[in-house]
């Protein structure tokens, strides 16, 4: 999930307000920056609003005009007070994404932090019923296995048919969940069809993607206010806030 910025060299804050602002990365730069190192964290300074919010760290290359790489994101669809949610999922990001091994000291002055607060959350009516590069999305579904029978017959081969025992109810996964940034769509060239069936592999289902699985989802829509910074400006804030490198 890279936030990608126009200018490694500068922070970058996108959205329709200043909702998101770089003393937002800033705190969580320095939770990890604390974490790895035993100094002491500064204090925010910002207001302690409730947003659902998304931490992610991307390691920024040395080759000029390659795009960050994502090095690590998670973060929570409750709303949660700013100062205690940042540093909580700086830190969630940096160390238990499964995806990734844990950040260490050394990595820091490659790092760039992204802060995606999240807003403007509504029902889709249908699951192509958002826009590319204005809305994220969080789609769950049932187990197709527990879908209705469709009236129109498949050809697809059962997912199950291979397995010598079939799973029953009760040892199904009942439902299913993921989730996309408002900016994976456009970076990935995805159209809707195409990042809804992404999100279906990412929410774990591993079986045929029918129309009737795409039309079991239910899908939430959500923007986003974003902002990154990378660590020369981190360090910047630090020592100008009386903070020690």
């Amino acid at each position: 999930m890279s936030l990608l910025p126009s200018n490694p060299e500068s922070h970058v804050i996108e959205g329709y307000d200043n909702v998101c602002l770089p003393e937002h990365c800033f705190h969580a730069f320095d939770t990890l920056y604390c974490a790895l190192t035993s100094h002491k964290p500064l204090s925010p300074k910002f207001p302690d609003e409730k947003y659902p919010l998304f931490v992610t760290w991307n390691t920024r290359s040395s080759r000029p005009g390659r795009a960050p790489r994502l090095r690590g994101c998670i973060g929570n669809f409750e709303p949660l007070p700013l100062r205690e949610g940042l540093a909580e999922y700086a830190l969630i990001s940096a160390f238990q994404d499964s995806r990734f091994r844990k950040i260490d000291e050394s990595e820091l002055p490659s790092l760039e932090c992204g802060i995606s607060l999240l807003t403007d959350f509504a029902d889709g009516a249908s699951y192509l019923d958002w826009t590319i590069g204005v809305h994220g999305i969080h789609i769950s579904f049932p187990h197709p296995s527990l879908l209705p029978a469709s009236t129109s017959p498949s050809t697809a081969p059962s997912p199950l048919s291979s397995s010598s025992t079939l799973p029953t109810r009760s040892t199904l996964k009942h439902s299913f969940s993921a989730t996309y940034l408002p900016e994976i769509a456009p970076e990935q060239g995805w159209d809707k069809i195409e990042t809804v069936d992404s999100a279906i592999r990412k929410a774990g289902w591993s079986g045929a993607i029918t129309e009737d699985v795409r039309r079991s989802v239910k899908l939430r829509r959500y923007q986003s206010r974003k902002c990154t910074v990378g660590w020369d400006e981190y360090v910047q804030w630090r020592t100008t806030n009386g903070g020690k490198m």
